[in-house]
């Protein structure tokens, strides 16, 4: 990650404009190779702020990138969010479109993030250039979390292991989706051969795996399986089934999306709220892909809440002195998506009746 972040920011020749999109569109690639959102952004951020400090970006803009970023490759058909979705969908034989959920998802971060960088400061970069380690005072601050990295101008060198590990993600890419095997053991069977390969690495890496991440996961699984055998989801689904306004109660579905995951874990959540409107899209009231998206983007795009997973990470990676601003602020992003954003993917998505 450090080696691939660094190339990226170099190939940009000091425009600094460039630098959080560099972030975007790599955090955005290791959710959609498979990487969970949280892990990504728990990876990225620290790394990302201090570019920030570094080149006198407001890190509340490269934290957003980030996040959005982590959201918009977060339901390729290999991701975490992409894998619950889909499987969601396929096991109650619904129309389903993964290619359209993950397009619709990157469309929408990529658009969301252009208003993020206008808003907080992008404007502002568009014409600065800088020497990499200088900011525009000319001072070096110290990296977010004491992050340990190479300097931004300084490429760390490309060995055995940091290539082997590159070919790793583009096998597992390849083989996933063009041979449809299970991507949790392709992911299994690429990392125990790199385990042979790289002993002395591997011993630390199975320490830094997000246990608690996928704990939660399982957990979540398991629980939603237990509500639907003893009925419980059927019976929530088909009170909202009940509500005579097809559309209101789309609607109503999506804002509870926002809301619930807006002080959760996205990746917990989505696996508990398909389901719920499962007796809901089975009336045909409504398209069952476009509602789909737009429950899925309603309740990914909240992930900036600092009281969600992501926001919370960022908040964790940014410098004390500037700790309360970032968290302020968050608070103000998050809780305007979980207004704004139910409407407008349903007004997209679901409204029309063309998925």
């Amino acid at each position: 990650m450090d080696w691939l972040i660094h190339s990226s920011v170099r190939a940009v020749g000091g425009r600094t404009a460039a630098i959080p999109w560099v972030f975007f569109l790599v955090t955005a690639i290791l959710t959609a190779s498979g990487a969970v959102v949280p892990g990504a952004v728990a990876i990225v951020a620290p790394i990302g702020i201090g570019f920030a400090l570094q080149y006198g970006i407001n890190p509340l803009l490269m934290g957003l990138m980030i996040i959005n970023g982590a959201t918009a490759g977060g339901f390729s058909p290999i991701s975490v969010f992409g894998s619950i979705v889909n499987g969601v969908v396929e096991r109650n034989d619904l129309a389903e479109n993964a290619l359209l959920l993950f397009a619709s998802s990157f469309i929408f971060n990529l658009l969301l993030s252009v208003v993020v960088f206008f808003l907080f400061g992008g404007r502002e970069l568009l014409n600065r250039r800088l020497v990499p380690g200088e900011t525009p005072e000319g001072e070096r601050p110290a990296m977010a979390g004491g992050a340990e990295t190479a300097e931004a101008g300084e490429v760390p060198p490309l060995d055995r292991d940091k290539i082997l590990t590159l070919v790793g993600i583009v096998a597992l890419i390849v083989v996933a989706l063009a041979f449809d095997v299970d991507v949790g053991f392709v992911a299994l069977s690429i990392a125990a051969v790199l385990s042979l390969i790289s002993p002395k690495w591997s011993k630390d890496a199975v320490g830094k795996v997000a246990w608690p991440t996928v704990l939660l996961i399982c957990g979540i699984v398991m629980y939603v399986g237990l509500l639907e055998t003893i009925g419980t989801i059927d019976w929530m689904g088909e009170q909202v089934a009940t509500i005579g306004a097809a559309l209101i109660a789309a609607l109503l579905i999506c804002y509870v999306g926002g809301v619930v995951s807006a002080f959760a874990s996205t990746t917990g959540i989505l696996g508990a709220l398909i389901p719920l409107a499962v007796p809901f899209l089975e009336t045909g009231a409504v398209g069952a892909v476009g509602m789909i998206i737009a429950l899925s983007l309603a309740s990914s795009v909240v992930d900036s809440s600092p009281f969600s997973t992501s926001g919370a990470l960022t908040v964790a990676n940014t410098p004390e002195e500037k700790r309360d601003f970032v968290f302020k602020r968050l608070m103000q992003w998050g809780m305007s998506m979980v207004v704004i954003a139910p409407p407008i993917v349903w007004l997209i998505f679901v409204v029309p009746g063309w998925l």
